[in-house]
C-alpha cells in the first residue's frame, strides 16, 4: 500500500466498488502528501494481532475495517489504551463479537502505535456542488459536532489563509499556551492544511474524486502533528459541474454590445396591444437611446412608429443587443435567423430552465444560440440598465453615467435597486438582469465590470452563481479585482442532505459564500437596504489598503442618538474611542457652550452648531483631524432639531466645511453623514435636496447611523481584504 501511488490507491478503492477509502488507504493516501500517521499495520484476526502487535512500540489502538462500518466509534470498533500484544488480541475478539461488527463484512484489523497526548484538532474537505473543493479546520475529537469551532475555506489555500483560519477559531488560544500549557507546532498544522487543501494539495489534485475527507482527530503537540484517523469518501461520479470550455474573447470585447448598444432588434412588440416590449420600445425613446432600433415581427410593417421587420436576418444593419420577449417556443428559432448578425441576445421570456418541463428547452436555446455565434443574457429575466449605452428597463431612471456595476439574478429586485438606489444617490455604470443564467454567467459579467474604466465597485443579487468555481477564480486571480458586494438569495433554505462526515455536517447552507468574504475583496449584506447603503459608500470612498477602516469619530447632534451610534459602530466591528491628550485639549480649548460634549462622541446640540454663525464646525474638524487623525468621520445631523430655530443653516455650511476639511487631509479620513428625517414630506425633501448637493462632494449620506456603521464597516473589511491580497504578492 505505502508503495502504491496516490492515483493507485483512488483507483483501486473505484474498481472494488467501494464508497470510501478504508482506513489504512487513507493513511496511506496521506503519508504521500507529507502528513504523519501512526506506525501500524493490517491484521486478519486477533492471533496476528497479537503478533504484529510485538513488532510495534505500545500503548496500542486497535480499529475495526469493514466498508459498511463508517463510523467506528458508534459501532464499538475502536480500542484505545492497550498495553501490550495480549490486550491487543482480546481487544478484537470483544468487538468481533459485537452486534453491529458481527454482522458486518470485516476486512481486517488496524493495529497502530497510540500517539502521545496532544491537542485534538480536525482538518476536513468537501466538494462544495458550487465551489468545488473546501477545508475545514477546527477543534476536533469527539466535540467537533458540539462545539462547532470550525473555519472554512475554499481551496486552494495559501499559508497566510491556513494562519487565517487558526486565529478564526474560538479556541485558538488552546494551541498557544493556555493556562500554562505548552504551545503546539502550529506550523507543523499549517502544513498538514496545505497538504490537503493548498495549491498542490489532496482536495485540489483530486477535485471532483474526493467528496469529502476528515482528518479527526488530528493530534498536534510540541512535536508536530500526526493524523490519528483519516476518512475519505469519495464522489459518487468523478468529475464536478460542466464549465464553458470554448475560449472566449476578453470581457469587454464580448458584453460592449450589451453595454454600448448602436442597434437593437426588439422581439415580442405588438402593432395592435401594448406588450412588455412595446413599453421597452417607449422607454428607450424617452431615455434618449441615440441608435437604431428594429421591431421584429413576422407579419406588421410598423410598431411604434418603427419600420418593423420579419426577422433579426432582415434587418438593414448586424445587431448588437436584442430584446427578446415572445413565447419560450418560438425564441430558438428566431435567434437561428440572427446567425452572424447578432451579438447578444436578452431573453426576457419565461418558461425555461425555471420549471422542470422547460429545462430541455432552455439546453436548445443556448445551443442554438452558440451555433449562431449568439450570446444569451437569461432568459426569464427583466432588461438591462445602461446609461452610458441610453439602454434602459425602468422608467424615469437616472440618466447619469455613475461608477456602480450591478449583476441581478432577479429583475424584479433589480427594479428596486435602481429606484431606491436612486433616490439615495446611488448612480451606476450598468445593472444586468441575468435570470437564469443559462448561458452568460455572473461571473462573465463581473469581469467585465473589473475590465471597465467607468464602474469602481461591483454589486450582485445571486441565488445560483451558476460555474462557482470560475468565479472564484476570476475573484482570486485578476490581476486587478475591484471590491465586491453580494447579497445572497436562498442562504436559509432547507439546507444540504444529510452528510457523511464531520465536516459535511459542519459546513451548512452558507459556509462556502463566508468563506468567499473570508478570503477576497468580498462582502457579504442581508437585506436590499444594506446592499445599496454599502455601494453608497464604495461609490464614493477611495479604498484605502494601507490604512483600513476601524477608528470612528462620531459627531453630531442628539445625546442619545451618539450614544446608540457608539453602540452601532462597536456592533459592527468600528471603534469610537474616547479623545485624550492633544486633541481633547484643543477641543476643550474651544470654549464650546453647555451641553457641548468633546470626549468622542462629539455631542454638538444645535446651538453649538450655530457658533461662529455656523461655522464652528470648521474648527472642529480641523481638529479631529489634525491630532486625532481618525479612520472615519461620521456626522450625524436631526433634521427635525433645526426647524425654527434660526436664519443660519450650519448643515448648508457643512458641506462646503467637509469639502475643505478633505482637501486640506487628503487621505486621512473617509466623511460620511446620517440625515436623520422625521418622516414628514417637508424634511424628507430637504434630506434629497442635501443629498444632491453632497453628490457633488462625493459625500455618501445616510438615512440613519446604523446604516453609516454597517457601511463604513464593509468598507473596513474590503480595505483589509485588498491588504491581505497586496501581502500576498499576486494571487492567493
Amino acid at each position: 500500500m505505502l508503495d502504491s501511488t496516490p492515483e493507485q490507491i483512488i483507483a483501486r478503492a473505484r474498481s472494488e466498488g467501494r464508497a470510501a477509502l478504508d482506513e489504512a488507504s487513507g493513511k496511506a493516501l496521506l503519508a504521500s502528501f507529507g502528513i504523519r500517521t501512526p506506525h501500524s499495520t493490517v491484521v486478519p484476526d486477533a492471533e496476528a494481532g497479537g503478533r504484529a502487535a510485538g513488532q510495534l512500540q505500545g500503548p496500542f489502538v486497535v480499529k475495526v475495517i469493514s466498508p459498511d462500518i463508517l463510523h467506528k466509534s458508534d459501532a464499538g470498533g475502536v480500542a484505545l489504551h492497550l498495553a501490550d500484544a495480549s490486550a491487543v488480541e482480546v481487544a478484537i475478539r470483544e468487538m468481533t463479537a459485537k452486534p453491529t461488527i458481527s454482522a458486518a463484512t470485516v476486512e481486517g484489523w488496524l493495529v497502530e502505535e497510540m500517539i502521545p497526548l496532544g491537542r485534538e484538532m480536525v482538518i476536513g474537505g468537501l466538494n462544495d456542488p458550487e465551489f468545488g473543493p473546501m477545508i475545514m479546520v477546527g477543534l476536533g475529537g469527539i466535540f467537533v459536532e458540539l462545539l462547532q469551532d470550525v473555519s472554512f475555506r475554499i481551496c486552494p489555500i495559501s499559508r497566510n489563509d491556513a494562519r487565517a483560519m487558526l486565529d478564526e477559531l474560538k479556541g485558538v488560544a488552546l494551541l498557544r499556551g493556555a493556562r500554562g500549557e505548552a504551545a503546539v507546532d502550529e506550523d507543523a498544522l499549517v502544513d498538514a492544511m496545505l497538504a490537503l487543501g493548498g495549491e498542490d494539495g489532496i482536495l485540489m489534485r483530486f477535485a471532483g474524486q474526493i467528496a469529502e475527507a476528515d482528518l479527526n482527530p488530528i493530534i498536534v503537540s510540541a512535536q508536530g502533528a500526526v493524523a490519528v484517523d483519516a476518512r475519505f469518501i469519495l464522489a459518487a461520479e468523478e468529475g464536478g459541474r460542466a464549465t464553458r470550455q470554448d475560449s472566449l474573447p476578453p470581457a469587454r470585447e464580448t458584453f460592449r454590445p450589451l453595454f454600448e448598444p448602436k442597434t437593437i432588434a426588439v422581439l415580442g412588440a405588438s402593432a395592435k396591444d401594448v406588450q412588455i416590449a412595446n413599453t421597452f420600445i417607449r422607454r428607450l425613446k424617452d431615455f434618449g437611446f441615440q441608435g437604431s432600433i428594429y421591431p421584429i415581427h413576422p407579419q406588421a410593417s410598423e410598431i411604434e412608429g418603427l419600420p418593423a421587420y420579419p426577422s433579426m436576418a432582415d434587418t438593414p444593419e448586424p445587431i448588437d443587443y436584442a430584446y427578446v420577449a415572445i413565447g419560450a417556443q418560438r425564441i430558438p428559432e428566431a435567434l437561428a435567423a440572427g446567425r452572424g448578425r447578432c451579438r447578444i441576445a436578452q431573453v426576457i421570456s419565461s418558461g425555461f430552465g425555471e420549471i422542470a418541463e422547460g429545462r430541455a428547452l432552455e439546453k436548445e436555446l443556448v445551443d442554438t444560440a452558440r451555433m449562431a455565434g449568439i450570446r444569451v443574457v437569461g432568459p426569464n429575466c427583466l432588461g438591462t440598465y445602461s446609461p452610458r449605452g441610453g439602454l434602459t428597463f425602468p422608467s424615469n431612471a437616472p440618466k447619469e453615467l455613475g461608477r456602480i456595476g450591478v449583476v441581478s439574478q432577479s429583475g424584479g429586485l433589480s427594479t428596486d435597486i435602481i429606484k431606491r438606489g436612486q433616490w439615495r444617490g446611488l448612480r451606476f455604470s450598468g445593472l444586468v438582469t441575468m435570470g437564469n443564467s443559462a448561458d452568460v454567467k455572473p461571473h462573465e459579467l463581473v469581469e467585465y465590470y473589473f475590465d471597465d474604466p467607468e464602474t469602481r465597485a461591483v454589486g450582485l443579487y445571486i441565488e445560483d452563481v451558476r460555474e462557482g468555481r470560475a468565479f472564484f477564480d476570476l475573484l482570486r486571480s485578476h490581476p486587478a479585482p475591484k471590491p465586491v458586494v453580494i447579497l445572497k438569495g436562498g442562504r436559509t433554505a432547507a439546507g444540504r442532505e444529510a452528510a457523511t462526515s464531520h465536516t459535511g455536517a459542519l459546513a451548512g447552507d452558507n459556509r462556502a459564500w463566508e468563506a468567499l468574504a473570508a478570503q477576497l475583496p468580498v462582502v457579504l449584506v442581508s437585506s436590499v437596504d444594506d446592499f445599496i447603503d454599502a455601494l453608497l459608500a464604495l461609490q464614493h470612498f477611495e479604498l484605502r489598503p494601507g490604512k483600513p477602516t476601524r477608528s470612528v469619530v462620531l459627531f453630531g447632534n442628539g445625546g442619545g442618538a451618539s450614544v446608540l451610534g457608539t453602540d452601532a459602530f462597536a456592533d459592527h466591528g468600528l471603534a469610537v474611542r474616547t479623545f485624550e491628550g492633544e486633541t481633547l485639549a484643543r477641543l476643550e480649548a474651544m470654549g464650546l457652550p453647555p451641553g457641548t460634549s468633546v470626549l468622542n462622541p462629539i455631542d454638538t446640540p444645535v446651538r453649538t452648531l450655530q457658533e461662529k454663525g455656523g461655522l464652528i464646525a470648521r474648527d472642529i474638524l480641523n481638529t479631529v483631524l489634525d491630532h486625532a487623525r481618525p479612520d472615519a468621520v461620521a456626522i450625524h445631523l436631526n433634521l427635525a432639531a433645526f426647524v425654527g430655530r434660526g436664519s443660519v443653516d450650519p448643515i448648508g455650511n457643512l458641506f462646503a466645511m467637509i469639502e475643505e476639511a478633505v482637501h486640506n487631509h487628503p487621505g486621512t479620513s473617509h466623511m460620511a453623514l446620517a440625515l436623520r428625517s422625521d418622516g414628514s414630506p417637508e424634511l424628507d425633501d430637504t434630506r434629497r435636496a442635501y443629498r444632491a448637493r453632497a453628490a457633488a462632494i462625493d459625500l455618501p449620506i445616510f438615512d440613519e447611523i446604523p446604516a453609516m456603521a454597517q457601511a463604513l464597516s464593509v468598507v473596513g473589511r474590503l480595505e483589509a481584504a485588498l491588504a491581505r491580497r497586496a501581502a500576498n504578492g499576486t494571487a492567493t
